[in-house]
């Protein structure tokens, strides 16, 4: 379904900042508050899928039953618990909207840039602590794969790539089924995924979406506008269609217009909650004016959530 979005306002793109310059920005303005309020305890979020069998001790009252190994427990007359070794190392990977709709946003923020900032940071996160990152880029189609690799130099790969990567003018339709089975196709290896898009698309995406959720730990990242669920009182307004171009002209000063525009925003709310439910994947929802701190602290909290 599109989305009408006000002309009125719109910024001009962004001046080009080198790639360095932004991750230096976000690791003394992001990664280091986050270390001093998490102090280094990033479990929850750098956590690997695969575990080795280690040994076999006594059980102690404070440990899972389902570790108890009955075999044995009954040749020892008395319970003992299998221990295990946690593969930490995690390969993640960004499944990333470049569809014209993330170009809308405020005088400070579009979600573009938003999008930008949330990828670098999550990258630094999980590349310092020894895991590989990739990333698919879409925009009409997906048309760029970007091999999951380590280290800081990858994490300047994917801002370099991002800040150069056009911007879709006009497109008849956003349609993410592409992108999802994209990862799908690409991801071999059980992979830590983040979708991240407005999800302003044409329905259908949600049986890929639940496929991928079968083979990954698979996360989104709705990104909005708070203009986007409520519009001012400003007057006379141009609202254009950041998909197709389309153009009408409202009143915002009708009490009852603003309502309706607020009600299917609520309506299409609803109707994305209910598409993720469904495919049993986690929404993060991340507004333009949101401070990304609290944003990745609400992430840690919906992952480590996942995992009791």
């Amino acid at each position: 379904m599109s989305v009408y979005t006000p002309d009125r306002g719109t910024p001009p793109a962004p001046a080009r900042i080198a790639p360095e310059h932004i991750l230096q920005r976000l690791e003394w303005k992001v990664i280091r508050r986050l270390d001093g309020l998490l102090q280094g305890d990033y479990r929850s979020l750098f956590y690997g899928y695969g575990v080795d069998f280690a040994d076999l001790r006594e059980y102690q009252p404070e440990d899972d039953i389902r570790y108890i190994d009955w075999n044995v427990t009954a040749r020892m007359d008395a319970p003992y618990v299998r221990q295990y070794v946690e593969d930490r190392e995690i390969t993640a990977w960004f499944l990333l909207d470049l569809s014209p709709s993330v170009d809308f946003g405020t005088v400070h923020s579009l979600k573009r840039t938003v999008l930008i900032d949330f990828v670098t940071t999550l990258a630094r996160l999980l590349t310092r602590h020894g895991n590989r990152v990739g990333a698919i880029f879409y925009g009409s189609q997906v048309e760029r794969t970007i091999p999951a690799r380590g280290g800081r130099i990858q994490v300047l790969r994917l801002v370099n790539d991002l800040l150069n990567h056009p911007t879709q003018s006009r497109v008849p339709f956003t349609d993410l089924t592409p992108l999802i089975t994209g990862g799908l196709h690409a991801i071999k290896r059980r992979s830590l995924i983040f979708i991240l898009s407005d999800f302003i698309s044409a329905p259908g995406w949600e049986r890929p979406l639940s496929l991928l959720h079968q083979r990954h730990e698979v996360m989104a990242i709705r990104l909005f506008d708070p203009r986007e669920m409520d519009l001012p009182d400003v007057g006379p307004l141009l609202l254009e269609d950041a998909e197709t171009g389309e153009q009408i002209y409202v009143d915002t000063h009708d009490k009852k217009f603003r309502q309706r525009f607020q009600e299917a925003a609520r309506q299409r709310e609803a109707e994305l909650e209910g598409r993720f439910k469904r495919a049993g994947v986690d929404a993060l929802s991340l507004s333009t004016d949101e401070d990304l701190v609290r944003a990745i602290l609400r992430l840690i909290a919906l992952r480590k959530q996942r995992r009791k």
